[in-house]
């Protein structure tokens, strides 16, 4: 179903490293992310929800020495996700075919660059505003952040599916175009390392063999821990994931951040949900 759906997704299970782990049992290396804490909003960065019709912004020329947003290394200067709670379905995202640079408004500052992938995994960001020659996409190890892509570069990817994670009432809910599928019962972050909330997407999926998440690949997510020093060691820089869990202990506040859920749900994901489903995290 994946190949199906997502076909231009040729290595999603090629696996990305350093997905955080969440029980006794961790990876041994995580691979490290930088400041995980939202930037502000520039004023003139937030998207509307129906655009004037007007000539599209020019995108300026990037300047030197901008960064590269990798697995490892995100950016700063970019806007805040302006719909962080919002569980609107996203139905298309972005695909890069070359380097391109992601600006913090249309006709703004180019702040860093996005890759056509990321440890070898094809990089796809759901799409959550439009203006005029540019879209607005979810960027990976930035929570809660957006960055802006004019025209060219890149193909549109139709996404189906939407996953929807309620911290209070500790559950996972799967949704196909707008029809709920099913809903788990979850553990998420404990008070220290909360599940970090807002709008994030899955990256990828990472292969980490152990009893402890039922031998079952995780979803690697685009978010990253909000305190990377309250996480266990060797955590601090890895990706939020969600998981199966060996014990059938669920509904609890326990985890480093992942979203722990039993192997026959977690099953059902890593068959139903390609990279570049969205992912709302909500309190």
């Amino acid at each position: 179903m994946i190949v199906r759906r997502a076909a231009a997704l040729t290595a999603l299970t090629i696996c990305l490293t350093g997905v955080a782990a969440c029980g006794s049992s961790k990876p041994r290396a995580a691979a490290p992310v930088a400041s995980s804490a939202p930037p502000a909003a520039p004023a003139s960065a937030a998207p509307s929800a129906s655009s004037p019709a007007s000539a599209p912004a020019s995108a300026a020329p990037a300047p030197a020495g901008i960064p590269t947003i990798t697995y490892t290394k995100a950016a700063t200067g970019f806007p805040a996700d302006p719909d962080q709670s919002s569980t609107a379905p996203l139905t298309e995202a972005v695909h890069p075919t070359v380097k391109l640079a992601a600006y913090d408004a249309p006709g703004g500052t180019a702040r860093a660059y996005l890759t056509p992938d990321i440890s070898g995994v094809p990089l796809v960001m759901p799409i959550v505003a439009r203006q005029a020659g540019w879209v607005a996409v979810l960027l990976p190890s930035l929570n809660r952040s957006i960055g802006w892509l004019p025209e060219g570069g890149w193909n549109k990817v139709p996404l189906h599916d939407q996953l929807v994670v309620r911290r209070g009432a500790f559950t996972l809910t799967w949704v196909r175009d707008g029809v709920t599928q099913q809903t788990w019962t979850v553990t998420i972050g404990a008070a220290e390392t909360p599940t970090p909330l807002g709008r994030t997407f899955v990256l990828g999926r990472s292969s980490l063999p152990s009893k402890v998440y039922a031998g079952l690949d995780v979803l690697a997510l685009g978010a990253v821990p909000d305190d990377k020093g309250a996480v266990a060691e060797g955590l601090a820089d890895a990706h939020t994931g969600i998981h199966a869990w060996y014990r059938n202990e669920f509904g609890f506040r326990r985890s480093n951040g992942c979203v722990r859920m039993p192997p026959a749900a977690q099953k059902v994901l890593l068959d139903a949900v390609p990279a570049g489903t969205s992912v709302v995290v909500l309190p």
